[in-house]
């Protein structure tokens, strides 16, 4: 791929651009163009079908026959059993590690030495479970992928089915691969003489979890039986086909499998010790089956596999139909077509759902119910635990943790618990809710959230006798430095100021009094550190720009003016040094090492700039890799794909299409043909 060669170019865009409004644009078109098409598996990045809150990867057979792909729900939760370590047997056992913080000692959630298995399991519990491997089985042979010819499989995103093709034994066999829109429900229509002749069928595996964290593949072990319990209930045939269910027991875990399909053949356990199940739907050559996932012990739906095909189309155009979009097709940029490609395949992936990243981008792309979807509730759930964390470290409102479980408990950590920089996260989303819901509805419903997490922000900080600082102990967003020399990290300042003007102003549209504690902190909080003309990490770090560690990990100072916009105080930002910063970034970062949000931040820092180029530069830069399905690679010290790449790319693209406020227009090439709907600008 060509990169723009000028990356220092500022580039004016006004008449060039070509901004639809009429006609709109042929939308089908540009997401079919680029629809994945494969003609082997991918061993780390199958391709998904799912709706958000369930996720299936299929291999080149449209299931799990040889891939060890996963099938997940946000309901699919588990615990290990606890530790029997005497005094380390209950969680109430645990107790953290108290660190001194300005003269007093305040109890942080990281594991000590003598609470470390308990802490360990605190850590690992509760984990994702991958509820079932779902594929094709082939008799009693045991062959592999390398038995199967001419493999083609095509995702349709414009209507969320897999399609996949291969011949066997010279025989063709076709499966169409759904899920349903609103349920846990995969659906599979497969055709193809094997099935009449009981040369191939349908297996049913169940694992138990194992302990790994990025390790792949991280489905769990189907070789160990007598961990856990399964059982097959068999019902009889009748009008709508046959069904079955399989119940699954891991420990404290429950969920069943509600198995529908078209023909009278039953579904039978291969051995009574393994929880392996097969059918073998010899019947007809056409096979219909969905499979409802269910942590009730109930089936969400009863309908048939065309049924929920058509759901998905139904589902799938609406979400495609609405929103923003992007269409660079008539570009003759190489760069153009792949910000294209990335920008579709994303947007597909991202529509099945550290959260900011992964949701913000929903509402700078008009995508308001998948916003919604989670916004709505998730700070209020977790707001009773934000104020006990506080509480207990004798700060005031809710303090916001990294890294909470289902059940609501944070996972222990030194940077998990010494990080701030999701503090103000709270605030952003509130108001970008307002400025497309500018309501009293909208006013009320943050107005509780936004008190507690403001609360904290100023009670957090230390009065030094000239002013409010921020640290330490504390980890900055690169969680690269000392925490206990860390002490005004410039992102962070940026981020307390944004998230206290916010506050304040929110009271301010309720006609309600700010809190005098809100203006003081903004008015006497400590100033951006600065370093030889250039915003460091944090205040006082050394060899800023020299020390090769300290200019690798999250270059978070680009934020300061790219996801966050200008201080009201223009005075607390110098855009001088915000422009020379984001040159010493560019020359010296480890940016081969660098990952995930790491471009898009600092695109969107470049954009804010001027420098339309550079954003381009960061938005393909080789270590910022998407793959031929718009997996995000993530690089060596995540796991692949990692996810968070996703929604800070669209997050990105959002702004160059939408503009900001005061350049509320695109900002792309002069020389490229571009049309975009739907955008608002950003803050």
């Amino acid at each position: 791929m060509r990169l723009l060669s000028s990356p220092m170019l500022i580039v004016s865009l006004v008449a060039e651009l070509v901004v639809a409004d009429k006609p709109r644009i042929d939308r089908k078109a540009v997401v079919q163009s680029f629809n994945p098409t494969r003609v082997e598996s991918s061993p780390e990045t199958p391709l998904q079908v799912g709706n958000g809150n369930f996720a299936f990867g299929a291999d080149i057979t449209g299931l799990q026959t040889f891939g060890p792909f996963s099938t997940l729900s946000t309901w699919g939760w588990h615990n290990f059993s606890l530790p029997e370590t005497p005094g380390q047997t209950q969680v109430s056992d645990y107790h953290g590690t108290d660190w001194w913080t300005h003269g007093r000692l305040v109890n942080y959630n990281m594991v000590s030495p003598n609470e470390s298995d308990i802490g360990n399991w605190l850590r690992e519990n509760p984990h994702r479970i991958n509820l079932a491997r779902i594929g094709l089985v082939f008799g009693d042979q045991n062959i592999t992928e390398a038995a199967l010819s001419n493999k083609s499989q095509t995702l349709d995103m414009w209507t969320g089915i897999l399609t996949s093709q291969f011949t066997y034994k010279d025989a063709l066999v076709t499966v169409e691969t759904a899920s349903d829109p609103e349920t846990d429900t995969l659906s599979i229509k497969a055709k193809s003489s094997l099935f009449s002749s009981g040369d191939i069928g349908v297996v049913f595996d169940l694992p138990y979890p194992v302990n790994q964290k990025f390790e792949a593949p991280s489905v769990g072990t189907f070789d160990s039986p007598e961990k856990h319990s399964s059982s097959l209930t068999q019902c009889a045939a009748g009008s709508q086909g046959t069904r079955a269910r399989i119940v699954h027991d891991l420990d404290n875990t429950t969920y069943s499998l509600h198995l529908n399909w078209n023909s009278a053949d039953k579904i039978v356990r291969s051995d009574p010790d393994t929880h392996r199940y097969h059918l073998y739907p010899k019947s007809s050559d056409a096979l219909s089956l969905t499979i409802d996932f269910s942590n009730t012990g109930r089936a969400h739906m009863s309908v048939d596999a065309s049924k929920v095909q058509e759901r998905s189309r139904d589902w799938w155009e609406s979400f495609w139909e609405s929103g923003a979009f992007i269409d660079l097709a008539e570009s003759q940029s190489e760069a153009a077509q792949e910000l294209q490609r990335i920008t579709v395949q994303s947007l597909y992936l991202e529509a099945m759902e550290m959260y900011g990243w992964h949701t913000f981008q929903f509402a700078r792309w008009n995508h308001w119910p998948l916003y919604w979807r989670s916004a709505n509730h998730t700070y209020q759930l977790l707001l009773d635990d934000a104020l006990s964390r506080a509480k207990r470290q004798g700060y005031e409102g809710a303090r916001w943790g990294k890294m909470t479980g289902s059940n609501l408990v944070d996972s222990p950590g030194e940077i998990n618990t010494l990080l701030i920089w999701q503090q103000p996260h709270a605030i952003y989303f509130a108001e970008l809710e307002y400025r497309q819901f500018p309501s009293p509805e909208t006013l009320e419903k943050w107005d509780g959230i936004l008190s507690a997490t403001a609360d904290f922000m100023y009670s957090y900080g230390f009065w030094d006798e000239a002013c409010y600082q921020l640290g330490p102990p504390m980890y900055p967003i690169s969680e690269n430095t000392k925490p206990n020399s860390t002490v005004n990290p410039t992102f962070e300042l940026a981020y307390w100021r944004f998230g206290l003007e916010v506050a304040s102003n929110w009271k301010k549209r309720q006609e309600k009094p700010v809190p005098t504690h809100y203006t003081e902190m903004l008015e006497k909080l400590c100033p951006l550190p600065v370093d030889n003309g250039t915003y460091p990490i944090y205040e006082g770090i050394p060899d800023m720009w020299i020390d090769n560690n300290t200019v690798t990990d999250h270059p978070g100072m680009a934020g300061i003016y790219g996801l966050l916009p200008p201080p009201s105080d223009r005075d607390a930002l110098d855009l001088g040094i915000v422009r020379h910063t984001a040159d010493r970034i560019h020359e010296v970062w480890d940016l081969p090492n660098s990952y995930g949000w790491d471009f898009p931040m600092l695109a969107m820092n470049s954009l804010r700039l001027g420098d339309v180029d550079r954003a381009i530069e960061y938005l393909l830069h080789p270590s910022f890799d998407f793959d031929d399905a718009g997996y995000p690679t993530g690089g060596t010290r995540v796991p692949r794909p990692y996810f968070p790449s996703s929604g800070s790319f669209l997050l990105a693209m959002s702004m160059m299409a939408g503009g900001w406020d005061g350049e509320e227009h695109p900002h792309f090439p002069g020389d490229w043909a571009v049309k975009v709907e739907g955008f608002t600008p950003a803050m």
